[in-house]
């Protein structure tokens, strides 16, 4: 009966201690000082991109005169002999925005086209502003500039790996993380790879979650449509060359040793107490 304990006690703690991971590779930012300070160095936008969606609000002490500068408050209505005009449309609660051409352009009522690649959102506000004054429409703008359609990927060793579209377009390498259930026990923390394009132009950096320089990396803010990409470890990739079934047959064989081994036990307990 002792060696029956001792032999399934065995099995239970060589699973328990082939599943256990040091506690530094799964930590992050193991080598901060608790009660630190850290300023970070990052910027949490790259620019107007293509394909942005940006929402563009006017203000103004005379709320008459940013009536046909805002989509909540009017509509382009073009009429049979291809003109158009600018109609009130105080029912409408649909802002389709403003969509970044492929050319880096928004069609901007009544200024018309405007560049607006790799500007900044305060940057498009003041220029917005600018000639709104300038071409005599407003006199004290206030433009506000914000995207719409900020998202990024996460793929790999995370519990929920997908794409996340996020209002605003603040959003760290931590939150992003936070929003698919965290890295998964297998999913590396030392050089988690972040995939980046603005402007045509493609980075491929990397990222240490374990460490405080995490708030040092351009990284750290996401930008729009980054992807994030979270490698297993090399436990998971050993695992990963085995054959699917192993653990069905371990399983499978550990059950057949304690049905053997219980059947073995109370035949040579019969037997000893038959030869009494």
């Amino acid at each position: 009966m002792k060696i029956d304990k001792l032999f399934f006690g065995a099995i239970a703690f060589a699973l328990m201690f082939a599943s256990c991971k040091p506690a530094e590779e799964i930590a992050y930012i193991a080598d901060a000082q608790r009660d630190s300070a850290f300023a970070l160095k990052g910027q949490f936008s790259g620019g107007i991109q293509a394909n942005d969606l940006l929402s563009i609000y006017v203000e103004s002490q005379t709320p008459e005169s940013t009536i046909q500068f805002n989509q909540e408050t009017n509509k382009i209505a073009v009429l049979t002999d291809g003109s158009s005009r600018t109609v009130l449309n105080s029912g409408s609660t649909t802002v389709s925005g403003y969509l970044v051409n492929h050319d880096g352009d928004i069609i901007f009522p009544v200024l018309g086209k405007i560049h607006v690649l790799g500007l900044t959102h305060n940057e498009l506000a003041t220029l917005i502003e600018n000639q709104l004054v300038s071409q005599g429409h407003i006199n004290d703008p206030v433009v506000t500039v914000k995207l719409m359609n900020f998202k990024v990927c996460v793929l790999g060793d995370v519990t929920r790996p997908g794409q996340l579209v996020v209002a605003g377009e603040r959003l760290t390498i931590f939150e992003a993380l936070s929003m698919v259930g965290d890295l998964t026990i297998y999913g590396q923390r030392h050089n988690v790879t972040i995939i980046r394009e603005e402007n045509g132009v493609r980075t491929i950096g990397e990222i240490d979650l374990s460490s405080k320089s995490v708030f040092d990396s351009p990284y750290y803010y996401l930008h729009q449509n980054d992807v994030i990409y979270v490698e297993p470890n090399m436990r998971k990739k050993k695992n990963a060359e085995r054959d699917p079934m192993t653990m069905t047959y371990i399983s499978s064989a550990v059950s057949i040793v304690s049905v053997l081994s219980s059947v073995f036990y109370y035949y040579i307990l019969s037997r000893y107490y038959l030869d009494r």
